[in-house]
């Protein structure tokens, strides 16, 4: 973490892989030495759960800092915020005894999702067919629609009724036009949102503004990634994305903070592979072992329920990953799912039409093609949820995880070994 003056720089906490790799944990562990916790992009379409004291606390929108009771918390900008969500995940939090009072802020520029989004997501779903992107149809997509056609409505939008309504009803025609009537009732929306706007007022900033005093402050701010890297808008696998910017740019277009305010950008890796949803998945396992990896692995979505598809790491993907986050330490988590395996087996390349690739392919029809290279690795048996230092780790779970800090140049600072909070081994620089 950066130190506490004038020159503090944003630490950013992203995911390497198609998510669920478990974030929030870690930013949960950061969050007791920092001051602000921000979201910069997505929406409700993200999933976190923390173990706190056997409390476990579901995330989706907002920061998951807010489990520390000294850290504030921003929905920066590039959020899209389902604003009846919003409070219902807020309400659930505060039911749970997290005190959420002054310390939970939304950006003014956030655009809103509304419910004719949700309904477009899975109309649009349904036009794909077979095709489908396999979305959490939360509306995320359609949102980021209307803010990149310029017919989005913002957070400031809502204490201009007069604009707000005008804004509401011009987008819901042009949905109809599109879609036929779907039974959007405009005059309750209407109605609804006066009363949202009111109860929402005292959580609006200037996060622009706010971010930038924090750090000129010398206040200590950890940005939290949602999604991950291969669900990126433009270098995910496209277009089995996400709508948003997952990577580290999103970072700086999310917030309106500089590349030159970003410090330590922490990778969360998976020990294993997994995605939610439609789209290529080279190290996918359609077998008992990709089953016990989701037994084992509790691999079921956070927002949705879905079962996730389960695979072997896969290294192109972290090396890709890498490249363009340019991670300076590594979370590994849930290395301890692997403890039931005799063997373990990581992807180094594909072989696509005869030649050995190392780097991760734009061409779906190349990686549907491919066929994957691996290396195996012996596993070690034995629990290793009690480790507490990465000495006490068995001899071939330690090879394991200095195998892929070899393969991408990057240390595994922290590995995760169990679903709590205290079930993370802290990796000393001389270990």
């Amino acid at each position: 973490m950066a130190d506490n003056n004038t020159n503090t720089k944003a630490s950013v906490v992203l995911g390497c892989q198609w998510g669920d790799e478990g974030k929030g944990k870690l930013v949960d562990i950061l969050a007791k030495d920092i001051d602000v916790c921000v979201r910069c992009q997505g929406g409700n379409n993200a999933g976190h759960t923390i173990v706190v004291d056997g409390v476990k606390y579901a995330f989706h929108m907002l920061p998951s800092g807010l489990v520390n009771l000294k850290c504030v918390s921003v929905v920066g900008s590039g959020v899209v915020v389902h604003l009846p969500s919003f409070f219902s995940e807020l309400e659930e939090l505060e039911a749970q005894g997290l005190d959420c009072d002054d310390r939970l802020f939304i950006s003014d520029r956030c655009h809103l999702v509304f419910d004719f989004h949700q309904i477009v997501d899975g109309l649009k779903e349904g036009e794909l067919g077979r095709g489908s992107i396999g979305t959490t149809k939360k509306g995320i997509g359609p949102a980021y629609s209307s803010k990149a056609s310029r017919s989005g409505i913002r957070v400031h939008h809502l204490y201009h009724p007069e604009e707000f309504e005008k804004r509401l009803r011009t987008i819901v025609a042009a949905r109809y036009r599109r879609y036929g009537d779907f039974g959007y009732d405009v005059e309750a929306e209407l109605a609804r949102y006066k009363q949202l706007a009111e109860r929402l007022r005292p959580y609006v900033i200037d996060s622009v503004e706010y971010l930038h005093k924090a750090l000129g402050a010398g206040k200590r701010v950890l940005v939290e990634g949602a999604n991950a890297l291969m669900l990126d808008i433009d270098f995910g696998t496209y277009p089995y994305v996400t709508s948003s910017n997952t990577g580290v740019g999103g970072v700086c277009t999310g917030l309106g903070i500089p590349p030159s305010k970003i410090g330590d950008v922490i990778g969360v890796a998976k020990a294993y592979t997994t995605r939610v949803g439609g789209g290529p998945f080279p190290t996918e396992l359609l077998d008992d072992v990709g089953q016990k990896l989701r037994d084992v692995g509790a691999e079921y979505g956070v927002t949705t329920g879905r079962p996730r598809r389960c695979g072997w790491l896969d290294m192109v993907v972290l090396r890709y990953s890498t490249m363009i986050n340019g991670y300076t330490a590594i979370n590994l988590t849930k290395l301890d799912v692997l403890d039931v395996f005799d063997e373990i087996k990581v992807a180094v390349s594909y072989d696509i039409a005869g030649k050995n690739v190392t780097a991760f392919p734009a061409d779906l029809d190349d990686l549907a093609s491919a066929t994957v290279n691996y290396v195996t690795l012996p596993g070690w048996n034995q629990n290793i949820s009690k480790c507490r230092s990465f000495a006490e780790l068995p001899e071939n779970c330690q090879k394991y995880v200095r195998f892929i800090e070899k393969d991408i140049g990057v240390p595994v600072k922290w590995i995760g070994v169990g679903a709590g909070r205290e079930e993370m081994i802290s990796v000393d620089a001389n270990e």
